[in-house]
């Protein structure tokens, strides 16, 4: 149990200021509990702490302030200050923004009250307007979720008033509902299906997993189409028969909505949800009800992980090879490996799931620290595509086309059949690079060392950096020249053009993240995409991630070699699990699909082993070369990110920290370094990194501690550190 603090005890909290440790104050009438969310003074303002522990005493106790209030909130667990501390050391990360990661919900301290919300009706409206058709169609969309006024407003894209007009009609129900009320039960025994027996195999060794009551993790390795889903959701049915609290992370809000109905399908309700389409209200809601049960199932993004659940006993991360895990701004952490280390500590079980796992998973489990369970087939009728290359050296090609005459003749085939095909090129907009032909200058972003990439739907340049745009210039900002800049290199948007003119009676669906203005948006051209509502699939990497297209038969990947260009030490692992991954789409019902990979490399080893479906295979070799360089999984190492508005001061500094590295010397460990980042400028600052690889199993995180703190940032200066870094940029 909890400490209790009697009123004048000295407590420390942490706040989610940006100090470096808990304040000292004195606990407020009626005292508080260890763990307790108060409202404390700091200067002139009030701010959010957690009761962190008993008060240090090292300050003038004369001075020393009281807790203003306590807030209408179940106290932090110790098993979340726990995780909180553990992960902040592991990451370099200091302890008050890992409490504003706990903390993402507004309005925490208010007490429980009533709200006006607002419902679908029975009536129908007396005129119907755009306006007011958006409105319904939101408040169809939210399957009888309620919002407040603004809310609903805001989504629609419309005025308060038009809302109001339509609750006079019966078309909106106006009521008072409490704030936060708890979620629908979920029903373990609901909706079952009967499953394979590679499927039930998994599902049993899973559900005792649960039932142990102990941590364990799982990997869960079935290829696209076997029916992983089924399997951990029979993992959430046992956590939820325990009386305890499951969590399944996603990696993209597109796949929420398909996933929350095959939920609702297997427990007769709809799980919570937390990401960043969730609104205010909705955020609040979960958060409360997670804290107090009220919540049994939670479904959502990467920062669900820091929600304060009241006893958590299963964590799914799905696709858990993807990048998007890692969040790469502010508190740099991997939502993969912080899912491992809460289960740990709450006696909980993870299950990672994918078709191509990352290779550190696959390497845990290879030498034994993860159980691995394998779906070697698809579900039901479906196989496996056949998987073919294109080798674009014998491909008759002009140099402003992409779509290979072979891949032109199996799209033709495949829209003769009344079946979908699909082509998938990694780049969004519609050209990388935009070049004057006059003087072949490349336009820049300003604030940035980035090319600025075409948007042609926007008529704007776009940096995929900062998200700086400007309007597509008529000119040359150098030499001024008119009608001379051009397009280079294939976009998304380009290949759509080209598809278009190629194939002019079929129906187009450009899938890319930056073309959708809402999750709802994105979500409404899947399901008709699905429903047959296209006949050629135009996507990047989003199209990749989870979707189930029945009638898609035919995957073209226009650019297989993209990835392979650079020196990313994952850039193997990656190109290797975005092509199976995208080729797993074709073929998902009882028609056999086809996957041909249009690429200048067919001899390359990836490329062979993609081919070939030897994943063991690629697997191994892949370890083979990381062990042999001492490189992750196999080593251990991390990113110094410096920056500043001034260059000089950049590699000053980072010169410094080069030559001053006893302490990384100590434990085994070398520093790299500095090098200008890839892309060096960024929103106008400049930054270099430096690269410190070091021995598996050392002390790296006190060494690296203590090497940065000999040096003080002066001005603009900024230091970050990414322990394990997944990108290089």
């Amino acid at each position: 149990m909890d400490d209790f603090y009697a009123e004048g005890d000295l407590v420390a909290v942490l706040t989610t200021q940006p100090l470096d440790r808990p304040l000292d104050y004195r606990a407020p009438e009626g005292g508080c509990w260890q763990g307790g969310f108060v409202e404390v003074p700091l200067g002139p303002r009030r701010v959010l702490g957690v009761v962190w522990g008993p008060g240090q005493g090292d300050y003038d106790l004369s001075r020393i302030r009281a807790v203003h209030r306590v807030l209408d909130a179940v106290p932090m667990r110790a098993e979340l200050r726990s995780f909180l501390a553990r992960a902040g050391d592991y990451t370099l990360t200091p302890l008050s923004a890992m409490l504003r990661l706990a903390t993402r919900a507004p309005g925490l301290g208010e007490a429980p009250s009533m709200r006006r919300i607002y419902r679908l009706g029975e009536g129908e409206p007396d005129r119907m307007t755009d306006a007011r058709r958006r409105v319904l169609e939101v408040l169809r969309d939210m399957g009888g979720l309620a919002l407040t006024l603004g809310e609903l407003a805001e989504t629609a894209g419309v005025t308060t008033s038009v809302v109001k007009g339509l609750t006079k009609s019966g078309a909106v129900r106006e009521e008072d509902a409490p704030r936060d009320t708890p979620f629908p039960r979920l029903d373990p025994d609901y909706g079952g299906k009967d499953l394979t027996g590679d499927q039930q195999t998994a599902a049993t060794a899973l559900r005792e997993g649960v039932a142990s009551g102990r941590y364990g993790t799982t990997l869960l390795k079935g290829v696209t189409g076997s029916g992983k889903t089924e399997v951990y959701l029979e993992a959430v049915a046992e956590c939820l028969a325990q009386g305890r609290q499951a969590l399944v992370l996603l990696p993209e809000i597109a796949l929420t909505s398909e996933f929350l109905t095959r939920v609702e399908a297997r427990f007769g309700a709809k799980p919570a949800e937390w990401h960043s389409g969730v609104t205010v209200t909705e955020r609040r809601r979960v958060w409360k009800m997670v804290s107090g049960g009220g919540a049994e199932l939670v479904v959502g993004a990467r920062s669900a992980l820091f929600l304060p659940f009241r006893d958590l006993g299963l964590i799914v991360v799905d696709e858990e090879h993807d990048t998007s895990y890692k969040q790469e701004e502010g508190v740099l952490y991997n939502a993969r490996d912080m899912a491992v280390l809460r289960a740990s500590i709450n006696g909980a079980q993870v299950v990672l799931a994918s078709a191509t796992p990352s290779l550190e998973s696959w390497a845990n489990a290879d030498a034994g620290k993860y159980r691995r369970l394998d779906l070697t087939a698809r579900f039901g009728e479906a196989v496996m595509p056949e998987m073919r290359a294109l080798d674009m050296r014998a491909e008759d090609l002009p140099g402003n086309r992409w779509i290979s005459p072979s891949l032109q003749a199996a799209v033709r085939l495949r829209l003769e059949r009344g079946e979908q095909a699909m082509l998938f090129i990694n780049r969004r907009g519609y050209a990388p690079v935009t070049v004057c032909r006059a003087c072949g200058h490349q336009i820049g972003c300003s604030q940035c060392d980035a090319r600025m990439v075409e948007h042609r739907f926007l008529q704007r340049l776009v940096c995929h950096q900062c998200g700086e745009t400007i309007p597509k210039p008529s000119a040359c900002p150098d030499c001024a020249a008119e009608d001379k800049l051009a397009a280079v290199g294939p976009g998304v948007e380009r290949l759509a053009e080209e598809a278009q003119t190629l194939f002019p009676d079929a129906r187009l669906s450009v899938l890319s993240s930056d073309l959708f203005g809402s999750a709802r948006a994105l979500k409404e051209a899947i399901e008709t995409i699905a429903a047959g509502g296209a006949d050629i699939i135009i996507g990047t990497q989003l199209v990749a991630k989870g979707h189930n297209f029945p009638l898609l038969t035919l995957v073209g990947v226009i650019d297989s070699d993209l990835g392979l260009q650079g020196s990313d030490l994952r850039a193997a692992e990656r190109t290797f699990q975005l092509m199976r991954q995208v080729a797993g789409r074709a073929g998902r019902a009882e028609k056999r699909g086809t996957a041909l990979m249009q690429t200048f490399q067919p001899e390359h080893p990836v490329i062979r082993a993609i081919l070939s479906g030897d994943e063991e295979g690629f697997w191994k070799a892949e370890a083979g070369e990381r062990m042999a360089a001492g490189m992750p999984p196999y080593g251990r190492l991390a990113g110094v990110i410096l920056s500043s508005t001034e260059v000089q001061e950049v590699f000053d500094l980072g010169n410094a920290m080069a030559r001053q590295d006893a302490p990384l010397r100590r434990i085994g460990a070398q520093v790299y370094g500095p090098a200008p980042a890839p892309i060096a400028r960024v929103r106008g600052r400049h930054r270099a990194r430096l690269l410190v690889k070091a021995p598996k199993g050392v002390a790296l995180q006190p060494a690296l501690a203590e090497w940065t703190a000999q040096f003080r940032l002066k001005g603009s200066l900024r230091l970050a550190i990414d322990i394990d870094p997944q990108s290089f940029f």
